[in-house]
């Protein structure tokens, strides 16, 4: 491979270093001229760009990155072939500074479980988030992901990249030899195919070996590690490293499960597993953690509430004291009202009235403060609930002299099952002393399994998907020979996935089996006929029948012969010539005993010999010279 440093391709990516160097590609340190910034372009081997088969793999690996929209995958942003300059089929990728998790693990070893789960659910997460699209990875190791320096963990490399609408990469055997055999599935090494379970696979290899810091089996040949992933179980993770929990030993062991329907149908259940392990080894990721809502009251709050009656019951003293001296005042007002009438009417209506009224005003305190502090209308502030088991929400609420109940139970993305959505009174509201607090218990994530599809009808598989909640996706239409026109082959994701309510199913709906020209071989050698009709697919029987009319070897006739054309897989039937079914006994008078058997067996007769007087030349032949007889019949020529 030439070193192309220092060329611009495509007119806009300057070259500047080697990065790394693969099979297929070298991968080069680059600065893209149009918008200022430095990018990862991935440039095919020469010797592979004239191989059609290749180019489309290396364009099928752009398409299959490019279709992913998610934080931890490579973003793809250009491809395209360099015209103007060194020819180049190339791939531009964002550039991760930084290393490979390949480079993490053979510098510290095992990684321990906290760090281990770090990495691995950034991965698991992209993964998810290919499955949920239809694209397999088919290559995931170590070395396809990527660590930034500022710890952003993204997967790289979809060159094996496989999916409904991309399309297979090349052929079953070349998947197998280019994937990583250290991380193949056993139905990948033992027959040649893959789906999600295979990724889950291989993701299981690389968490376990996060967890130990070496691969589950080792050999002196690849041959050699396959066949131990074929024949072997992959060992529990604790059985190298004793501070791995079960649960997570579990989680390994089923996605690396020799039996494909042992492990997790995809990345996303996989990921289910994983992110319900992390709440349970750090109660603080708990989706909606109890840190931030309101607290839960003390011990010391009823002595508050005490404290809080013991002042209401001061300042009530304090107010009828006041009362009794307004009262005493009033009494006096009027003593001196009755001693003088002059005093009487020289005093201000006005301030009797407001006497009044003020002390109306501060019974009204009075009673309003009675009703809200230790009346009737005292009402207690509730935390927040979300989050919380039944139980243990209806324990803290009790704490509270308060009782709970469940008015509804409701399917939630967000909140993990049997766990409290949300209350009625929300986190902060407030219920009357021995009131009720209401709650919205989460059913989990609402999942539903698509049905069986195939061999549906487009209208029954439609209806089918309707019925199950789901929509119709892409239509796709594909030749097929086990499927009628119009039947559905598979769909995507396939018949038995968990998906989400409303989601898409994509189909690929048979358009029955390839029709192609039928060439008529009647008049031309048997030979020409067979390998002809077999090399465009179509199945040959050859019968043979004597003929005075057409050369032995040559077809007689061929069946069907009056259509022009006829499906792949079909069958064609040959009738070939014997030759003729009489032919003459030729002349071997004279002959040597060598010249006249090789002259008669030659024409398809069986020889013996009669042997008389010196049995140099040929002196009689029977039956008769010029007699007509059978193809095979025996001839017996006397030696004299």
């Amino acid at each position: 491979m030439s070193d192309l440093t220092g060329e611009i391709i495509d007119n806009r990516y300057h070259l500047l270093r080697i990065v790394a160097t693969g099979g297929m590609a070298t991968i080069y340190y680059a600065l893209d001229r149009r918008l200022d910034r430095h990018v990862a372009v991935k440039i095919m081997h020469p010797h592979l760009a004239s191989d059609d088969d290749f180019v489309n793999r290396f364009i099928r690996e752009a398409k299959a990155a490019a279709t992913l929209s998610h934080p931890n995958i490579v973003a793809i942003q250009d491809q395209g072939w360099n015209e103007g300059g060194v020819p180049a089929v190339f791939i531009v990728m964002e550039y991760i500074e930084g290393f490979t998790l390949r480079q993490v693990i053979h510098g510290q070893g095992a990684l321990g479980v906290s760090e281990s789960l770090r990495y691995f659910t950034p991965v698991i997460a992209a993964m998810a988030a290919a499955h949920k699209h239809g694209i397999l990875h088919r290559d995931v190791k170590p070395e396809n992901i990527l660590i930034s320096k500022d710890g952003r963990v993204k997967i790289a490399d979809f060159g094996l990249a496989k999916g409904a609408e991309l399309g297979s990469t090349l052929t079953v055997e070349s998947s197998v030899i280019l994937g990583s055999v250290s991380y193949l599935s056993p139905e990948q090494v033992a027959r040649g195919v893959s789906d999600s379970r295979s990724d889950v696979y291989a993701l299981g290899i690389v968490l376990f070996e996060m967890l130990t810091g070496k691969k589950p089996f080792d050999g002196e040949s690849p041959i050699q590690i396959a066949y131990m992933h074929v024949n072997q179980n992959i060992p529990a993770p604790s059985t190298l490293n004793p501070e791995i929990p079960p649960e997570l030993d579990e989680i390994v062991l089923k996605a690396t499960a020799n039996n494909p329907d042992k492990r997790f149908i995809d990345a996303g259940a996989m990921e289910e597993q994983v992110l319900a392990l992390l709440s349970r080894l750090d109660p603080k990721l708990r989706q909606m953690s109890l840190e931030l809502d309101i607290p839960l009251p003390k011990a010391n709050s009823a002595k508050k509430k005490r404290s809080k009656l013991e002042m209401l019951k001061n300042v009530t003293t304090q107010l009828d004291l006041k009362r009794g001296n307004v009262m005493r005042e009033n009494s006096k007002s009027k003593e001196k009202n009755t001693a003088s009438k002059a005093r009487k009417k020289k005093s201000s209506k006005r301030v009797q009235r407001n006497r009044t009224i003020a002390f109306i005003v501060v019974l009204l305190v009075v009673a309003a403060s009675w009703y809200k502090i230790s009346g009737p209308g005292t009402k207690i502030s509730i935390p927040s609930l979300a989050g919380m088991t039944q139980l243990q929400a209806t324990e803290a609420v009790g704490a509270l002299g308060l009782s709970a109940d469940v008015t509804e139970s409701v399917f939630s993305e967000d909140v993990p099952k049997n766990k409290v959505i949300t209350s009625d009174p929300a986190g902060g509201g407030r219920v009357a002393i021995n009131g009720t607090v209401h709650l919205i218990i989460s059913k989990g994530k609402e999942r539903i399994k698509v049905p069986v599809l195939a061999g549906l009808t487009l209208d029954e598989a439609t209806a089918a998907l309707e019925e199950a909640s789901l929509k119709l996706g892409r239509v796709t239409e594909k030749f097929n020979a086990r499927r009628d026109e119009g039947l559905v082959i598979t769909g995507a994701p396939i018949s038995g996935s968990n998906v989400r309510k409303d989601s898409t199913v994509d189909l690929i709906v048979s358009k029955g089996i390839e029709q192609i020209s039928l060439t008529n071989f009647q008049g031309r050698t048997s030979d020409e006929a067979m390998n002809e009709l077999t090399l465009v697919g179509l199945v040959v029987s050859s019968t043979y029948e004597y003929s005075d009319t057409v050369p032995i070897g040559t077809v007689i006739t061929q069946t069907p012969s009056d259509v022009a054309t006829i499906g792949i897989g079909d069958e064609v039937t040959l009738v070939v010539s014997k030759g003729p079914s009489k032919i003459f006994v030729p002349n071997v008078y004279s002959l040597t005993k060598m010249e006249a058997a090789k002259i008669l067996e030659d024409l398809g007769f069986s020889v013996a010999f009669l042997y008389i007087g010196s049995q140099k030349t040929v002196t009689d032949v029977s039956p008769k010279v010029g007699s007509s007889v059978t193809p095979g019949s025996t001839v017996t020529i006397t030696l004299g």
